[in-house]
């Protein structure tokens, strides 16, 4: 794991995980306070409040605080019990019995129970639940109840990062009946229904979400009676939000405005960890521009880039270039080169492949990474610079974003480069090569580049299923190696995970699959 910096807040003794009860020693020694309301700022509104079809850390952090896996991580990366209390894996890898806790109640007051379990996970691999994201899930063959405690899973292949991957909000337990009941429809929960520290309460599209503290959570209750996460795509207002006295956290500042913001009495920032990887995805069918089939014109925009200006001059720091098509903080990870910032190369490439002033169309979002607009700005200015006609569209909000620009099939693509970022939600290349394979494509997962290469495809194929640690991680290194060849990315960089709030909150800290958990926050 990675070492925190100085600014992210370490709660000692901590049991709790992304989605499980707990609360600090320390918080037990001085005794949290109790009541109010968090207000939180944050740059999407969110595109989906499913479990099932969650693709985004931001959006997970809230169904999180109201529905839970059998299991979590912690803050050491340290998988921790949540639903399940223990767990037993067969000796071929092909089946995983898990032992449930007992005595736990959905919201409604529904019963925690195996068959649950199988009903959410088997909803979530049903392709008539709208949009739903299994993954690297899909290796699940069946769910069986056992009895009431006790649930078995058995696998098509043998996946190690299996229980990492159950960590994820996809794989949070609904309550059954919650599904039929308005607005929710078995195929779209509009409300979910879960076990979790808060309730949902109310969202009005483009303004907010608010959930209420459950009074009858299993684990450590919430301190805060209610929180609300406040869509502000704006980072300059939702810093200026938490200035004001108008919200207590604000996810995702200007960059810019990050060593002020540390020197501040009033405000602390926590430098959360992140192992989020921001890339231009590139159109590989080259479906508006055919030469960007051709693996050297996609290296000569690598080339073309200065990276290392990007994460200066527009992320003050905040991020660190890549050296991989993954994060240092995954297992899997190797370095396999660079593309060293060369305009000159860049330009000679693009003659040699007939790609002289080639005319390509850039989009971005705006508010759902750190200087996202800023940094799409940057990467087409870098283009034009070697001869490129680069048409640079207005950002679109998140919910848009994905609906026109990202989760769509090939046919259905609306540009040559689009600003995407992934950061797997367990901290494994199994998850990181879900956006490299054709299986992925969208609308089923979001390999938006559309990128496809058998060797690729069977060596993470092969490394999926391996039971050697060290085969594994030489299986990913190849792919990765090959990834960086292909170039289906213009690779950018990992950034980290800034997040602002008031002295007069604590108990807020980041996680390193870019989380940042609010549900155990209290006023200071």
């Amino acid at each position: 794991m990675r070492s925190r910096p100085l600014g992210l807040l370490m709660l000692a003794g901590l049991l709790i995980a992304a989605c499980g009860g707990g609360t600090s020693t320390s918080n037990q020694q001085s005794g949290p306070k109790h009541g109010g309301t968090l207000t939180v700022a944050v740059g999407i509104d969110p595109d989906t409040l499913d479990p099932a079809a969650q693709t985004t850390t931001t959006v997970q952090q809230m169904v999180l605080m109201i529905t839970e896996p059998l299991l979590a991580y912690d803050e050491k990366n340290t998988l921790k019990p949540v639903l399940a209390e223990k767990w037993d894996a067969a000796a071929d890898g092909l089946s995983y019995t898990f032992t449930l806790r007992q005595g736990v109640k959905f919201s409604d007051g529904e019963p925690f129970n195996a068959a649950a379990v199988k009903f959410s996970l088997d909803r979530m691999l049903n392709p008539a639940t709208f949009k739903t994201q299994p993954g690297v899930l899909r290796v699940i063959k069946s769910t069986d109840v056992v009895d009431d405690s006790h649930v078995k899973i058995s696998l098509k292949t043998p996946f190690p990062p299996f229980l990492g991957a159950m960590t994820q909000a996809v794989a949070a337990i609904i309550a059954p009946n919650s599904v039929s009941q308005a607005p929710n429809t078995p195929a779209l929960i509009q409300k979910p229904v879960g076990t979790g520290p808060y309730v949902f309460k109310e969202r009005v599209n483009g303004d907010h979400v608010t959930f209420d503290k459950n009074p009858s959570y299993w684990g450590s209750k919430p301190n805060y009676d209610a929180q609300v996460y406040k869509v502000v795509p704006d980072a300059a207002t939702r810093e200026a939000l938490v200035k004001a006295g108008q919200a207590d956290v604000s996810y995702l500042p200007p960059a810019n405005d990050l060593p002020a913001l540390q020197q501040s009495q009033d405000l602390k920032v926590i430098l959360g960890p992140s192992d989020r990887t921001i890339f231009m995805s590139i159109n590989t069918p080259g479906k508006f521009q055919p030469l960007l089939q051709k693996p050297a014109v996609r290296e000569a925009l690598n080339y073309a880039v200065n990276k290392d200006a990007i994460v200066k001059n527009a992320l003050f720091g905040a991020a660190t270039p890549l050296d991989a098509p993954m994060s240092k903080a995954l297992f899997g990870y190797c370095s396999v080169g660079k593309y060293d910032y060369n305009p000159e190369k860049a330009k000679q490439m693009l003659k040699d492949a007939g790609a002289e002033g080639m005319k390509i169309k850039v989009i971005s979002p705006q508010g759902r990474y750190i200087g996202d607009y800023q940094v799409a700005q940057a990467v087409a200015g870098d283009l034009r610079k070697v001869g490129l006609q680069v048409e640079l569209a207005n950002p679109s909000d998140w919910p848009t974003y994905l609906s026109r620009m990202v989760n769509v099939p090939p046919d259905q693509a609306t540009a040559d480069l689009h600003l995407l970022g992934w950061a797997p939600s367990f901290l494994d290349a199994a998850q990181q090569f879900q956006i490299m394979t054709p299986d992925n494509f969208p609308p089923k997962g979001l390999n938006t580049s559309y990128y496809s290469n058998q060797s690729v495809t069977d060596l993470v194929t092969k490394a999926n299923g391996e039971t050697d640690s060290n085969q594994r991680k030489q299986d990913y290194c190849s792919a990765g190696k090959q990834v960086w060849k292909d170039a289906p990315w213009i690779f950018l960089y990992n950034q980290k995970n800034p997040i602002v709030t008031t002295s007069k909150v604590t108990g807020i800290y980041g996680l390193a699959n870019e989380q940042f958990v609010t549900s155990w926050a209290s006023p200071a």
